[in-house]
């Protein structure tokens, strides 16, 4: 499905775009891509909260948290690289900010070991976003890969990061 929308450009005349629906809703992670103030963190944030309360509802064991965390990451990516890559493309703009699937599969990778309770998910979302942030070698390598692929790895890479920091807090915590 194709939706298409008229914008204002600077020189105030209307320019008509078609958007890919699908894509976009994926892409944007149903609009909150679109939100002022720091969409990657809006989407990681969201996704903490999504799984926190499905975990909880869910009351099932650390091990079928774990295979649920990673049916969904894998779902999330799969579907996110092709989306990525249209809403990359009809936006004109290399790895827009407004793409935020891929905050929401590193957030789900920095997730995937975490035991269930609140203190772990947030510093599973804070150390996620550090590492998306902070970029650390190959985080940033991997941005350079071409399109969708690109845009979601490297945030899976940072999800990692999160992920084996998060193990060891949890060692010692």
């Amino acid at each position: 499905m194709k939706m298409t929308t008229t914008e204002k450009t600077s020189s105030h005349a209307s320019q008509t775009r078609t958007r890919t629906a699908w894509a976009w809703l994926t892409g944007t992670f149903l609009g909150i891509g679109l939100l002022p103030g720091g969409p990657g963190t809006w989407a990681a944030g969201a996704t903490a909260i999504i799984w926190y309360f499905a975990a909880r509802g869910a009351h099932t064991s650390p091990t079928a948290l774990t295979i649920g965390t990673l049916i969904a990451l894998a779902a999330v990516t799969l579907a996110g690289i092709p989306a990525a890559s249209v809403v990359e493309r009809e936006s004109g703009r290399q790895d827009p900010g407004h793409v935020v699937v891929d905050e929401v599969a590193g957030q789900l990778t920095a997730l995937l070991l975490v035991p269930f309770d609140i203190g772990h998910v947030l510093l599973a979302f804070v150390w996620f976003r550090f590492f998306d942030i902070l970029k650390p070698p190959p985080v940033r390598q991997l941005e350079r890969l071409h399109g969708g692929l690109g845009i979601m790895v490297d945030d899976i890479a940072a999800g990692i990061y999160a992920l084996l920091v998060g193990l060891i807090v949890h060692h010692w915590w």
